[in-house]
């Protein structure tokens, strides 16, 4: 989904209703079951690609823009480590 698309879904929702995470994902391999986790979204972040899917270096990745969400904790972590410089 590009940017634009995602503000013209949004643009059509009540302006004060709560944006979430839909996390939609298989029970086990063996079911048809699924599960959903819910989080509200924490944060907004842009992100480059630096590797493509086989792990080599790509000069100009595209830009993303990542919606970040979870448990809270884990998103400080998250937050916290990719504001680390690399050592």
């Amino acid at each position: 989904m590009r940017v634009h698309e995602l503000i013209d879904i949004l643009n059509d929702q009540p302006r004060d209703a709560e944006v979430e995470l839909a996390i939609i994902a298989p029970v086990d391999g063996e079911s048809d079951d699924i599960t959903v986790d819910r989080y509200f979204v924490d944060g907004v972040l842009p992100w480059q690609d630096s590797e493509d899917d086989d792990g080599a270096e790509i000069e100009d990745g595209e830009l993303s823009i990542w919606l970040v969400g979870g448990e809270e904790g884990d998103v400080n972590a998250f937050l916290d480590a990719i504001e680390q410089p690399d050592t």
